[in-house]
């Protein structure tokens, strides 16, 4: 039951995912719904076949009653008076009845409504048969099919008993109309109504195809025809809502132009409308033309000698060792530039599991929009695609490896493998992979317009900025007039301000610091003095001495001149000595502090 209910989210996602699927866009998807369909037309068969069944016993039980009846009526009394007739009649009122009540209020249309159910989430939206309808339009203009053509199944290559009803045909102008694509819608409305007109039965009627086909032909340009068409329509419906107002509305633009270019009125011209009548509108393809002309062969043709320069070959990959055995056949396309095909490259059986990995990813191909540059669907890529890793299959693994071999070239850096499946009309119009000069030239419309923008800004700011230079000039002189001088008395108030401060600080801290200074200063040159003075007389004192030393010592030495000093000579200079040396020591301590 728990695997059960975690199946459902999944289930349930699958079916959301299905139901914005864009079928038209792959074939791939497409074929499944023939095989649903087969199913469901079986399960009609089953339905009816339940429905006969049922109604056979219906009938049976009627003509059995039937019979029965008619005896019991001719004379119900005696009929009565029979007691089995009677038991009969209440057990069949009473039970068989209740029974043929039950067996008609069986619907055996449950099962068939059950399967249509669990199969209508993987059909088809109105986006994919509004898509499919417009691929038809675009093979229609590639191959320049008439509707005619179309809806008679005659297509280039194959022939087919598949018509399109007229209805089918209302459908495709009403599509081409709502995608306010007039020029289809005047085609398909015009082979609607040559279909009716020529007695094929349908749901939409005159008047519808008529309202649309003359408005369409109006859009294209054609006044006489438009009030033409508009004139059988009211004929047919006098009292159309549209149809009144519109004639008197075309008629009036047809004597106004007729009037404006001194014409005389001209009657609508009775020819058919046809693939040529109406020229087609230009789209955003500069290349459309040449693009339609290569699809259908019309492009540049080769002549034989170019084409006697193509030959075919095996191709080894310059030796490579996985060709040698098996090479490659290569065949010329093209000579210039130089196109080559590649033949047998792939297996069937390689090519079936490639499509077998591929299908349950398909997905719509996405471009890059130039604007904003995110990936996103667009109407020229109409196409599903999947990517496919080497680590998918080893068959992914191969197919990247032979192509390296015959290329010579590495895959590391390249995209993945990448399978496409294009669907009904299905195609990717010719692109660069870079913003194409449409979007740049997009861009510098949008760019000049705005810097037009700015330059009409600029005129309008330009005589303000020289009123506002204007005003502010003399404003600004007499600001500086008077701001001036009150520049000038501020600066005189603040500089005499700091000054004044300045002077109060220097007072106050400065003048006792320079007279502490001083007084020190003094202090220390007396002192100074004092003790040089002191130390002059020492000095004095010591070298007098010394002096007396001199000359006591000359007098010994006198004496003795050979021998040096003797020892009376040693004892009276060591008493001189301690004479002196006990003098000084008294007038040092006799020293002030």
């Amino acid at each position: 039951m728990r695997m059960f209910l975690s199946f459902i989210p999944w289930m349930l996602l699958c079916c959301c995912w299905t139901t914005r699927a864009e079928i038209y866009t792959s074939i791939s998807q497409m074929t499944d719904l023939i095989y649903t369909e087969k199913e469901l037309v079986q399960s009609l068969r089953d339905y009816i076949k339940a429905e006969e069944s049922k109604l056979d016993a219906v009938k049976s039980w009627a003509n059995k009653l039937d019979a029965l009846t008619r005896v019991s009526t001719s004379d119900p009394e005696g009929y009565l008076a029979h007691p089995v007739n009677a038991y009969k009649l209440m057990k069949r009122l009473n039970t068989e009845w209740s029974e043929l009540e039950t067996l008609v209020l069986q619907n055996p249309s449950d099962g068939f409504i059950s399967n249509m159910s669990i199969h209508r989430q993987f059909f088809p939206d109105e986006e994919d048969e509004t898509g499919a309808a417009k691929a038809l339009m675009r093979l229609q203009d590639t191959y320049q099919l008439d509707s005619e053509a179309f809806s008679r199944g005659k297509l280039p290559g194959m022939h087919s008993n598949i018509l399109l009803t007229v209805d089918d045909c209302f459908d495709m102008g009403k599509t081409a109309y709502n995608d306010a694509d007039y020029y289809h819608a005047v085609l398909w409305m015009q082979q609607a109504l040559k279909q009716l007109d020529g007695g094929e039965e349908s749901v939409a009627t005159k008047a519808d195809i008529l309202d649309y086909l003359s408005y369409s032909v109006y859009q294209m340009g054609d006044l006489p025809r438009a009030i033409e068409l508009t004139r059988r329509l009211v004929a047919i419906s006098p009292g159309h809502q549209r149809a009144g107002g519109n004639l008197r509305y075309f008629e009036r633009l047809l004597s106004k132009e007729l009037n404006e270019q001194n014409q005389d009125y001209q009657p609508a011209s009775e020819e058919p409308i046809l693939l040529g009548t109406y020229r087609r509108p230009k789209d955003h393809l500069p290349e459309r033309e040449k693009y339609e002309a290569l699809c259908r062969g019309e492009g540049l043709q080769m002549n034989d000698a170019r084409r006697s320069r193509l030959f075919c070959r095996y191709q080894d990959g310059k030796r490579n060792p996985r060709l040698l055995l098996k090479p490659m056949k290569e065949e010329d396309e093209w000579d210039s530039p130089r196109i080559v095909r590649y033949l047998e490259v792939l297996s069937h059986q390689e090519t079936e599991k490639i499509k077998e990995l591929a299908k349950p990813r398909l997905a719509r191909a996405t471009v890059r929009d130039p604007k904003t540059g995110v990936l996103t669907t667009a109407n020229y890529r109409v196409s599903k695609s999947a990517w496919l890793e080497e680590v998918d299959d080893p068959v992914i693994a191969r197919v990247n490896q032979r192509i390296e071999d015959i290329t010579g070239l590495e895959v590391d850096t390249a995209e993945l493998l990448q399978v496409a499946n294009y669907g009904v009309g299905g195609q990717y119009e010719p692109h660069y992979d870079f913003s194409r000069s449409y979007y740049m030239k997009q861009c510098y419309y949008i760019m000049c317009y705005y810097m037009k923008l700015c330059y009409y800004m600029s005129c309008y700011i330009r005589p303000c900025y020289y009123l506002m230079c204007y005003y502010m000039k003399p404003c600004y002189y007499l600001m500086c007039y008077y701001m001036k001088p009150c520049y000038y008395i501020m600066c005189y108030y603040i500089i005499c301000y700091y000054m004044k401060l300045c002077y109060y600080i220097m007072s106050c801290y400065i003048m006792p610091c320079y007279y502490l200074i001083c007084c020190y200063m003094k202090q220390c040159y007396y002192t100074m003095c004092y003790y040089m003075k002191q130390c002059y007389y020492i000095m004095c004192c010591y070298m007098k001495q010394c002096y007396y030393i001199m000359c006591c010592y000359r007098a010994f030495r006198g004496r003795a001149p050979t021998v040096g000093l003797s020892c009376d000579g040693l004892n009276l200079l060591t008493i001189c000595c301690s004479v002196l040396l006990t003098t000084t020591m008294t007038e040092i301590d006799s020293l002030p502090s």
